[in-house]
């Protein structure tokens, strides 16, 4: 890493260091580890209001939720959901459900059918194996039909409590531009940015990274001349520079 970098990120390495672990951007390791958490004090700073952007009210919506998100935003899921739980309150109902009435309530999703089967599934497996519970270990979420570590993670994190970090394509994107890791397989990089800070801070992590990708650090046309944390980032000057016009890429609210 750059002399210019390790100032930004308030590091002095003592000139006897002569080992240090490789990083990403060639920094030093306690550099590193002090910018990345540098860098989250900041988003947290600039996202107060940082939360799961999925509604629910028990683990079991999250869960649900989380899986109906696949291939749309959270904006549309929030809006089918309502009616989505008022007429399944529980693991069973969704077992036990019609087919074709919970296809016409998850029709404005988009693949609709695809997905009554998915949650289908996903109930009657919470009946057979969990007594119609949704368990709280990573461990036997991820037996479940359709739920990955991502979707675990977002379930333990927000519905119980238990640190994790979601590892969806804006905060792999992020990871990567801030120079976190160079990974590109999510559970590669959930491990490597998960050593870079303390385990009590993996949810709200997931939350300040995501929020900022979906907000200011876009794929195609991030706007750097309007992030906060641009003078700690290897990766700022790829995005809109100029503050006016980087502004008016940033959104408001996220897109999905």
């Amino acid at each position: 890493m750059s002399a210019s970098l390790d100032t930004l990120a308030g590091v002095t390495t003592p000139e006897t260091t002569s080992t240090v672990d490789a990083t990403p951007t060639g920094e030093s390791r306690l550099a590193l580890v002090r910018r990345a958490r540098r860098i989250d004090r900041v988003l947290a700073e600039t996202y107060p209001d940082a939360r799961a952007e999925l509604d629910f009210t028990t683990p079991l919506e999250l869960l649900v939720a989380t899986v109906l998100s696949a291939q749309t935003t959270d904006v549309r899921v929030n809006a089918a959901t309502p009616a989505l739980f008022a007429k399944y309150p529980d693991a069973a109902a969704y077992a036990a459900a019609d087919p074709e009435e919970l296809e016409e309530v998850l029709r404005p999703l988009g693949f609709f059918r695809a997905k009554a089967k998915a949650v289908m599934g996903l109930g009657k497996a919470l009946v057979d194996r969990f007594d119609g519970e949704v368990p709280g270990r990573l461990q036997d979420l991820v037996t479940l039909p359709g739920v990955g570590r991502k979707t675990a993670n977002v379930v333990l994190g927000n519905a119980f409590g238990v640190p994790g970090i979601t590892v969806d394509t804006h905060f792999g994107r992020l990871a990567r531009r801030l120079g976190f890791t160079t990974e590109e397989d999510p559970v590669k990089v959930e491990h490597a940015v998960g050593e870079l800070f303390p385990r009590k801070d993996w949810v709200m992590l997931s939350h300040h990274l995501i929020w900022h990708g979906r907000r200011v650090c876009h794929a195609k046309r991030p706007a750097c001349g309007a992030c906060p944390v641009a003078r700690w980032c290897p990766s700022s000057g790829i995005g809109e520079q100029d503050p006016v016009a980087a502004a008016a890429l940033v959104r408001t609210a996220g897109p999905n």
